[in-house]
């Protein structure tokens, strides 16, 4: 339980952290917001157009009889926009941390710096289309996982109470697990740690990765939330990776270092 509340207190912080930065936080929202326009791009083609994609693939069902064929088209448009938005919901993180792979790479590498004893942060050393492509690779294996995780839970939805119960609940603890290692990934790369490593990390101390990812996954059902959250979410991953390595960090939580500037140069 300890570790549970650790782990929000670390998505705590983290908005806490670009609440006090300003620079940063407005910086950190541009990936999030070319995102959703891109999204809301396309799911509003999907709904305009989706209806003309079913017709154009089922011509078996041209000479159906009234009602049946506007049913059954009918039927398979919304099913293909809520394949479009479970598909926006599961990706929208993985997304965003790509497009925004530079700003939060220096957000996060801001966090290190203002929090560590010596004032530094650890760097990878690697070309940025190095980054991209090692960001990008990593976030299709996890999709990967947690789509087979979704499709686990689909099929014991259907058990009799528990499906209506238990499952949801697991759920909501898979997705924290998944969006927590996608944030942290930002922090970890930079060190180095590949993906495997960086799963087995986080097994070793779910209920604190559960502590930071649940509530963060239960907020970004809201919309929009999650364009907002993005950057305090990556600072916090950045001082939860630092936990999960036992790197030493500033006690005070404020983050400040006596008579050192801080990670936008304002002396405190």
């Amino acid at each position: 339980m300890r570790d549970l509340g650790s782990g929000f207190g670390y998505l705590v912080k983290g908005q806490r952290w670009v609440a006090r930065h300003g620079r940063s936080y407005g910086f950190g929202l541009l990936p999030g917001l070319i995102t959703l326009v891109l999204y809301a791009g396309a799911l509003v083609a999907l709904a305009v157009w989706g209806e003309d994609g079913v017709v154009w693939a089922t011509p078996f069902a041209d000479d159906w009889a009234s009602p049946w064929q506007g049913l059954f088209r009918g039927f398979l448009t919304a099913v293909l926009f809520a394949l479009g938005l479970l598909l926006a919901v599961l990706t929208f993180t993985a997304v965003t941390l790509l497009v925004g792979q530079p700003f939060y790479e220096n957000l996060s590498e801001q966090v290190d710096a203002d929090v560590s004893p010596d004032g530094t942060a650890p760097r990878s050393g690697l070309p940025l289309w190095r980054e991209l492509w090692i960001s990008g690779r990593d976030s299709l294996r996890v999709l990967v996982r947690a789509l087979v995780w979704g499709v686990l839970l689909f099929a014991l939805g259907f058990l009799p109470f528990v499906g209506q119960t238990a499952v949801p609940v697991l759920g909501f603890f898979v997705t924290g697990f998944f969006l927590t290692e996608e944030l942290a990934a930002v922090a970890l790369q930079r060190r180095g740690v590949e993906l495997r490593s960086r799963l087995a990390l986080l097994r070793s101390r779910k209920t604190l990765v559960w502590g930071f990812g649940t509530p963060l996954g239960l907020a970004f059902l809201v919309p929009f939330v999650a364009v907002f959250l993005m950057p305090g979410a990556v600072a916090g991953a950045t001082l939860l990776a630092r936990d999960l390595l036992g790197e030493e960090s500033a006690d005070d939580d404020s983050g400040a270092r006596d008579g050192r500037p801080d990670a936008e140069g304002v002396s405190r």
